[in-house]
């Protein structure tokens, strides 16, 4: 039979040692010998050590000098043993007398490399007898025997489950394996986890693994020592996470000693569930009020990647909970703390490399909550018993009203959690495409309880300000966004709704005279007759069912759709015994058309002719009741038609694991004609950007087509893969501004670099571009620009500095009375710039700039802005940077007349430009063979835009895509021309010394 020992270390266990050492003299097996090691235990356990070995020979102590923690003291009773089986014995637990004869039986049986035994677990100091059941039920899961390398892949791989345990002390070894394992250990200190490290290499090295889970004469007192669920400080929570990562630097290095990417894996399992089970005493066992210092402390050592993705498990698992047992949490639930704690120590550990189980779990995390979020939303709804429902099929921005309660129709290929959905409880949705909004309706008829319904669209509200409001010839009033602003002006808050709609029993929109709104038609059946798509046949098949039907309806539907007067929309507000009525008047109708009528070939706005109806049908069952006295109190009000209710989707960083070091922030601002220049400047810049660097090229904009924006991104970023491209709409930042240009070839677009600071505001410094440019230099190199507090660098305007020297003095007293610039020859050129947003932000906010910028007294708009303001604080390019092509003979006619040095300066920069700008109304889309042009169509015609470009060229009624060509100075049919043609002709220098000389006298 073999020997076996036992190796106890002992550290701070003199009050559970007697008992430990008492149950080992007694064990009914006698060839084992037992080797106490005093870690330097500070209590009196050497003592009772001691004590033992006097009266049990078989019982050895040996003491450390100093304390070095359990792996090591597990090292040196592994180094001390003699046996040819060994198992380890915690000094605050106890076997059974039976346990080592059972043990030896089970080994002479069929002996195995490990065999993993069961335990009897004991709970201690009050721990819960569920969580200890929860426990013992885990350890003594069956296994099956095993060999080679699935040992150890059972307990750590997770994609075999990991459902075998690493507890060391729960397992007995061959003595040759662990010793053999013990001398390849790390040799460093080690904390909580060093079992999971332990059995690891262990596990690595064994060849034969049996359990035997009967044999339970261990006795765990879970709840004693570092066990169980007692308290501790953030500090001490901080500890043990140094101790976890020592445990798995020691692992990694093992399995870097073995050359496996099998243990590789493995020690990636190892490292996911210990952190896990790390924690989980984050959440149970740290006070709330030091939840957020430990997640502090977690971060110092494993980054917010690891941190972070922890407590969004915790969030998911507990936001799921509520899902599960259909309630709300509180708002001080710690729910909502610990989203607070995870989002402070993501913002703080930023740049991080964010891992797919990070994503993954917030990903799902914020799922959950936002369907909590959806709940509490819709409890707060059901609440109200005056309940508008606001018809959508995309995701839109909607007035912060309990009233106003959006439901989703259409098809549901994703759920808006913060609406109701059309296809829930008694529904028609299936019916949308030809009920439209009617399936929302149908859904409030049939599910919802109020005292008033009423139904809008997610572009069409009632006004219930009670103010007039401008309608246009369709009698709506016309806005742009669903904002504070306008929420205000049009009274779409609780209050207001409440006090518009007191004392009616109907609210319609405004009844209009068809003679004088939607072109003057004059009556409903006119209207219907004209709508391109629809089928007059319907309309009268409708009214031949209605009559059929409502025979004491045909009054109304004469006098209606022969008449001159109509309520649009399907918007109303009806008292709950009046909806009813209406529905169950309705909706049979409408079942009967459907039934009758065979719309199989019709087209899709056809195929919402019941719709259509129904908006007819609504206006029917008013007139008759109004006919027939019921007296119905009717309130009209105005109807708001936003034209962009989309929601603002703003910017967000770069992912985490771009190196922020090597990102170049490029901005550029564009419209749809110009798409192939933008793409042809974007080419150019990438094919001699350095590949160690990142590009984010934003472009901002508000009319570039969808498919225009995927055509840029797959020929751009399917040939860079060091470059990010998104497009922002602006739209919304300059509504309400007044933004013209005094040149015809400067667009509207040249004002979006003002928004750059507030787009991306996560970026102190950023490179902004015109889109009438090629790039031969690394803008890398030029964005690195040390700018200091100056707000921006750029490039001196030879153009300018040219104007400037005229004898006239015209440009000079422009400058200094306009932009009362003191050293007018500092105006620089702003289509190149190197901004320092962070400096800008804290110098002027947007609406100051474009305030500046609404001053049509300017000449060059932004430019005259940027230059008037930012004047003292600007750092200049060298010229290469942004040299300026001869636009019709300017270099000889405008730049010479520049200061000697810029003259110079310019010449000398032509010979090898880094970037060349094709500024003013000669460009290579407009004259193939301006100055610099071959350059421009080098890359021009690599991108998939380069036809478009050339049609610009062929056609004869092609538009330039920056803006007109400026009108002619002298018309066409002018008896001047007769004059000025044969001496001047066009292009000619002289002719453009003509031109210049007649700007210089309008003071251009």
């Amino acid at each position: 039979m073999p020997k076996i020992s036992i190796v106890i270390p002992v550290y701070n266990v003199a009050p559970y040692l007697d008992e430990c050492l008492d149950s080992v003299s007694s064990q009914t097996y006698q060839d084992i010998e037992a080797i106490v090691v005093n870690d330097c235990s500070p209590d009196n356990a050497g003592d009772i050590a001691h004590r033992h070995a006097e009266q049990d020979s078989r019982i050895r102590v040996i003491d450390h000098n100093v304390n070095q923690g359990t792996h090591l003291t597990r090292k040196t009773g592994v180094e001390q043993a003699t046996g040819d089986y060994i198992f380890f014995l915690d000094g605050d637990d106890a076997l059974k007398a039976t346990m080592c004869e059972e043990i030896a039986a089970e080994i002479f049986k069929e002996p195995a490399d490990i065999l993993h035994f069961g335990l009897t677990v004991v709970a201690a100091n009050n721990l819960a007898e569920s969580e200890k059941d929860a426990f013992e039920s885990f350890n003594n899961a069956p296994a099956s025997p095993m060999t080679g390398e699935a040992i150890v892949r059972n307990i750590y791989d997770e994609s075999l489950g990991q459902h075998v345990d690493w507890r060391v002390t729960q397992r007995v070894y061959r003595a040759s394996l662990l010793k053999q394992a013990f001398s390849m250990m790390t040799t460093n200190r080690l904390g909580r986890s060093q079992d999971g490290y332990e059995c690891f290499v262990v596990s690595a090295l064994a060849q034969t693994y049996r359990p035997i889970k009967h044999c339970r004469g261990y006795m765990y007192y879970y709840g004693r020592g570092i066990s169980g669920t007692n308290m501790i400080s953030a500090e001490k929570y901080g500890r043990y996470c140094d101790q976890f990562k020592a445990d798995f630097d020691a692992a990694y290095e093992f399995c870097a000693s073995q050359r496996s990417e099998m243990l590789n894996t493995c020690a990636e399992g190892f490292e996911h569930k210990a952190t896990e089970i790390l924690a989980n005493d984050w959440l149970v066992r740290v006070p709330d009020n030091e939840k957020s210092q430990a997640a502090r402390l977690m971060n110092d050592v494993f980054g917010a990647n690891v941190t972070c993705r922890e407590i969004w498990r915790f969030i998911r698992d507990r936001a799921y909970s509520f899902l599960d047992s259909h309630t709300v949490p509180q708002q001080q639930d710690n729910l909502y703390h610990w989203e607070r704690i995870a989002d402070e120590v993501e913002n703080a550990g930023r740049p991080f490399s964010p891992s797919e189980r990070f994503i993954s779990m917030k990903d799902k995390a914020l799922e959950h909550l936002g369907y909590i979020e959806s709940r509490a939303l819709k409890e707060q709804y059901n609440e109200q018993r005056i309940r508008i429902f606001v018809t959508t099929h995309k995701e839109v921005d909607k007035p912060q009203s309990d009233i106003l309660q959006p439901v989703q129709v259409g098809p549901k290929n994703k759920r808006f959690p913060w609406a109701f959905q059309d296809d829930e409880g008694e529904n028609i949705a299936d019916k949308n495409p030809m009920y439209c909004e009617l399936t929302t309706q149908y859904w409030a008829w049939k599910n919802v309880d109020a005292d008033y319904y009423g139904f809008c669209h997610y572009r069409r509200y009632f006004d219930f300000s009670g103010v007039e409001h401008k309608e246009n010839a369709y009698g709506e009033i016309m806005d742009d966004y669903i904002d504070a602003a306008s929420i205000k002006r049009y009274g779409l808050d609780d209050e207001s709704i409440k006090k518009a709609i007191a004392g009616a029993d109907v609210v319609t929109t405004r009844w209009g005279d068809l003679r004088e709104i939607i072109e003057g038609y004059g009556s409903p059946i006119k209207i219907y007759q004209h709508a391109p798509k629809l089928h007059l046949r319907d309309l009268r098949h409708m009214y031949d069912i209605l009559c059929e039907m409502h025979p004491d309806y045909k009054v109304d539907a004469d006098a209606f759709l022969h008449g001159h007067r109509s309520c649009f929309c399907n918007m109303f507000i009806m008292r709950k015994d009046i909806f009813q009525d209406y529905c169950a008047w309705l909706f049979p109708i409408l079942e009967r058309f459907e039934e009758t009528t065979d719309m199989s070939l019709y087209s899709k706005e056809a195929l919402r002719t019941p719709g259509h109806l129904s908006e007819r049908l609504l206006n029917i069952y008013l007139m008759h009741h109004r006919r027939i006295g019921s007296g119905w109190k009717v309130k009209e009000l105005q109807c708001v038609h936003f034209t962009h209710p989309e929601p603002r989707h703003p910017l967000e960083r770069l992912a985490d694991e771009i190196d922020p070091a090597t990102v170049v922030p490029v901005v550029f601002a564009a419209d749809n004609n110009y798409v192939p220049q933008l793409t042809t400047t974007i080419y150019s810049a990438m094919s001699n950007a350095d590949p160690d660097r990142y590009y984010d090229v934003t472009v901002l904009q508000k009319d570039i087509a969808g498919e225009n924006q995927e055509r840029m991104r797959q020929f751009l970023l399917g040939r860079f893969n060091n470059m990010n491209l998104r497009f922002a709409d602006v739209s919304r930042e300059i509504s309400g501004y007044d933004l013209t240009t005094s040149n015809a070839h400067i667009s509207i677009e040249t004002y979006y670099r003002f928004l750059i600071q507030k787009a991306l505001p996560f970026y102190d410094k950023v490179l902004y571009l015109d889109s009438d440019i090629v790039i031969n230099g690394d803008i890398a190199q030029l964005y690195d620009t040390e700018l200091g507090d100056n707000l921006l660098a750029a490039v001196h305007d030879i153009d300018y500095q040219g104007n400037l020297n005229m004898n006239d003095g015209k440009r000079l007293k422009y400058t200094n009375e306009k932009l009362h610039m003191k050293h007018p020859f500092q105006y620089f050129q702003a289509g190149v710039l190197v901004l320092n947003t962070k400096e800008m932000r804290k110098a002027y906010n947007i609406k100051q700039w474009l305030d500046y910028a609404s001053d049509p007294d300017f000449i060059y708009n932004d430019q005259d802005v940027l230059n008037a303001h930012c004047e003292g604080r600007v750092v200049f390019l060298d010229w290469s940077w942004n040299v300026v092509h001869d636009c019709a003979n300017r270099v000889a006619n405008v730049f010479s007349f520049a200061p000697n040095d810029s003259y110079d300066a310019y010449i000398a920069s032509r010979k090898d430009p880094k970037i060349i700008h094709y500024a003013g109304f000669e460009k290579p889309w407009v004259k193939p063979d301006c100055d610099f042009a071959p350059v421009y169509w080098s890359y021009a015609r690599q991108t998939p835009f380069y036809e478009q470009l050339i049609g610009k060229i062929v056609s004869p009624n092609a538009k330039p895509v920056g803006g007109p060509k400026p009108p002619r100075a002298v018309g066409e049919n002018n008896v001047l021309r007769k004059v000025v043609d044969p001496l001047a002709p066009i292009g000619s220098r002289r002719r453009e010394t003509l031109k210049a000389l007649g700007r210089a006298v309008r003071g251009r």
